[in-house]
C-alpha cells in the first residue's frame, strides 16, 4: 500500500480508501455487522487506513461499524 501525507498534519493515509455504503450487505438488505467487521478487518489488514463514511449510508449503521473497529 502506498501512503501519502494529509495536507500538513503529519498523518500517513493510505492512497486506497474504503467506501462504506456497502459495508454490512448490499442495497437494500439488512445490516450484517459480522460481514462489516469482516470487510474492515480485511482492508485494514491489506494497509487501508482512510474509511470514506456517512450517517445516511445504511441509515448510520456503515458509520457506527466504522467507529467500533476503530474503538477495538
Amino acid at each position: 500500500m502506498k501512503y501519502r501525507t494529509l495536507g500538513k498534519t503529519n498523518f500517513s493515509i493510505s492512497e486506497v480508501s474504503l467506501g462504506t455504503w456497502q459495508l454490512g450487505g448490499k442495497w437494500g438488505t439488512p445490516f450484517d455487522h459480522k460481514d462489516a467487521m469482516d470487510t474492515l478487518a480485511a482492508a485494514y489488514d491489506h494497509g487501508a487506513n482512510f474509511f470514506d463514511t456517512a450517517d445516511g449510508y445504511q441509515g448510520g449503521e456503515s458509520e457506527r461499524a466504522v467507529g467500533e473497529f476503530v474503538r477495538n
